[in-house]
């Protein structure tokens, strides 16, 4: 049987497992739930949430309250005034509310960029999973396209190598043809023993990432039809980057907060106003003169400060803000050049991988006419054994290159999204449609 004539490999394979396989998508969902890097930065972003909340307070009023008792023994060195123990109780109430504090209010608004920051790293920790699950998926499923072509190989040498040794002892042949078959019969068994084992590993590294034991990924369904790449300009995607890459906007935010900490430091020059108030109790029911006293106040007022003179730590402070700020300036155009760069980048590696996929594909069908032409010269002995030896190897060569192309593309287009910032776990249906259902 010729085994290059069956059925494709991925059918053969969504057959073997209809039940147990999952899609893309529907592993990334489970890693969602446990890659604990992304749990980390999960949290990381409910605390920076919090940590923005924090700056309202202080543009909110804030109150206090306090209690004291006291019992005092007083020795009184007079006959006319026995000694005597009094006691004394207190309660205040304190509420301020600032009305003019220019760095409580810069501290505010970088609470709120704190939340926009937090936002960002949150999609770019969701990015980087999404990669890292269709990594692992297709590191998979290259490997057992591997393993697969080369079990099929290693029959299509063994019938050659059959061939071989009929052809020898009836005398047509030469021993030269049964040494080199079983040549490249024990290369291709080391080689099934290698793939084995890498199909093993890249299975336990999915399984790490997604938190499921035994992960089985769907095959690509045949025949495979790559989507094209739109928009088929570099510019637009490029454009896309500076409203939707993390890495701007983290960029952009921490410029945001450079310049509010200047504002910050400058307001150190300037003055603070708070309205304040106070309710106080204080009962003494057994005084030193022995007359019981309760005493209540209230005060209301507004409380004003003006710095004068710090010892010029607030002009350098300015100074070091100002410093700071040009840095995260630097920063944001360092990050705006680098996510065009990447973009630009992945970009025409997908446009690259889509020719070479095109450019296997009909090395595939040459490869396949060549094997033919090759084993029907064999038969009427106008080719050796070893022609038809080499036309098998580069035709499972082609078909192993081939498939590994595709995943590529299609893991590469995912690159291309999270270059310039726009990728969504939404993008995974595009790819859960190439696959067997």
């Amino acid at each position: 049987m010729n085994m290059l004539r069956l059925l494709p490999l991925t059918v053969a394979l969504a057959a073997a497992f209809p039940a147990q396989a999952q899609s893309l998508q529907a592993l990334y969902e489970s890693a969602r739930a446990y890659d604990a890097s992304y749990q980390s930065a999960k949290a990381q972003y409910d605390a920076n949430l919090f940590r923005a909340e924090q700056a309202r307070a202080g543009i909110l009023p804030s109150a206090g309250l306090s209690a004291g008792a006291s019992r005092t023994h007083a020795e009184i060195r007079s006959p006319a005034a026995p000694s005597r123990d009094y006691s004394a109780q207190s309660v205040t109430l304190n509420a301020s509310q600032p009305l003019y504090r220019p760095a409580n209010v810069a501290t505010y608004e970088q609470g709120k960029r704190q939340v926009a920051l937090a936002e960002a790293q949150l999609t770019a920790a969701s990015q980087d999973l999404i990669i890292r699950v269709s990594q692992a998926y297709f590191d998979v499923l290259a490997a057992r396209d591997t393993l697969a072509f080369v079990q099929a190989q290693k029959t299509a040498v063994s019938e050659q190598l059959a061939s071989a040794k009929r052809n020898f002892e009836v005398g047509t042949s030469t021993i030269t043809d049964s040494r080199e078959a079983q040549a490249r019969y024990d290369l291709v068994v080391a080689q099934e023993i290698a793939a084995e084992n890498d199909l093993r590993v890249k299975k336990l590294a999915l399984d790490n990432v997604v938190g499921k034991a035994g992960a089985d990924p769907r095959p690509l369904a045949v025949p495979v039809v790559l989507p094209a790449l739109k928009p088929d300009d570099v510019t637009p995607w490029v454009a896309q980057a500076e409203d939707a890459s993390p890495s701007i906007r983290q960029a952009r935010t921490a410029l945001d907060v450079a310049r509010l900490e200047t504002e910050k430091a400058r307001a150190g020059n300037k003055p603070t106003l708070d309205l304040t108030a106070s309710y106080g109790t204080a009962r003494a029911p057994n005084s030193l003169n022995g007359v019981q006293t309760r005493t209540d106040s209230t005060v209301v007022g507004l409380q004003f400060n003006l710095p004068l003179f710090a010892g010029f730590a607030t002009q350098n402070r300015i100074k070091e803000t100002l410093s700071l700020e040009e840095k995260a300036q630097a920063d944001l155009e360092a990050a705006r050049r680098g996510v065009a760069q990447g973009t630009r980048s992945a970009f025409f590696g997908v446009v690259s991988g889509l020719g070479q996929v095109r450019a296997l594909e009909a090395s595939e069908q040459s490869s396949q006419l060549a094997l033919d032409a090759n084993k029907l010269g064999y038969q009427v002995g106008v080719r050796i054994n070893i022609d038809v030896l080499n036309s098998q190897s580069q035709l499972f060569q082609t078909k192993r290159d081939l498939a590994q192309a595709r995943y590529n593309v299609l893991l590469g287009s995912l690159k291309l999204r999270q270059a310039n910032g726009t990728l969504q776990a939404e993008d995974l249906q595009a790819i859960n449609a190439l696959l067997v259902k």
